[in-house]
């Protein structure tokens, strides 16, 4: 479904809980919970909070839904406009003020994301990798690959290639000793 037909649905679903329809504002939970929860959560910073807060949300457009008037908002920013406002108002009714951290702490924040040096690196190892896979007979790079990329075991790899386990492990062994030597090239 589309913006504009979401947007019209959700103003519909409004309109037909002013009038009193419990699944109309039950369409409307479903379709903005996740939304208003997060706002909430983000103001509040307490997630059993942030749950609170949002059950009086759902309470209040069942009882202002008729005050909404689509012509003034879209339905997802007035329901967002109660959201933030009950959260506000929770975080100052109740002295649970979020400490704000200066500018500056930002810089020992670390993000969790490789450093594109790492991704280069990274790339190119897996293009090494590859081509050295490649200079293997067929069998044994598609012994190593299910093995190690596939996630087979070896007694897996033994019982579907009809050959003992001692042979798929030295086949697997021989091939791994090779491309060691290939990527130390």
């Amino acid at each position: 479904m589309d913006a504009s037909a979401r947007r019209k649905q959700l103003s519909a679903a409004i309109r037909r809980a002013a009038a009193g329809d419990r699944a109309a504002l039950r369409l409307i939970y479903d379709e903005t919970a996740a939304k208003l929860f997060g706002i909430c959560l983000r103001i509040l910073n307490d997630r059993s909070e942030a749950e609170d807060v949002l059950q009086e949300v759902y309470l209040a457009v069942w009882q202002k839904a008729g005050a909404f008037d689509e012509t003034k908002a879209s339905p997802i920013t007035w329901l967002v406009a109660i959201a933030r406002n009950r959260a506000i108002d929770r975080l100052r009714g109740s002295g649970l003020v979020r400490r704000a951290e200066p500018i500056e702490a930002a810089e020992t924040v670390s993000d969790p994301a490789p450093l594109a040096e790492e991704m280069l690196v990274s790339s190119q190892q897996q293009a090494r990798l590859a081509s050295c896979l490649e200079e293997l007979d067929e069998r044994t790079a598609k012994a190593i690959r299910s093995a190690f990329i596939g996630g087979s075991t070896y007694e897996e790899l033994a019982r579907a290639w009809n050959v003992p386990l001692g042979t798929m492990k030295s086949l697997i062994r021989r091939g791994l000793a090779k491309l060691r030597a290939c990527l130390e090239r």
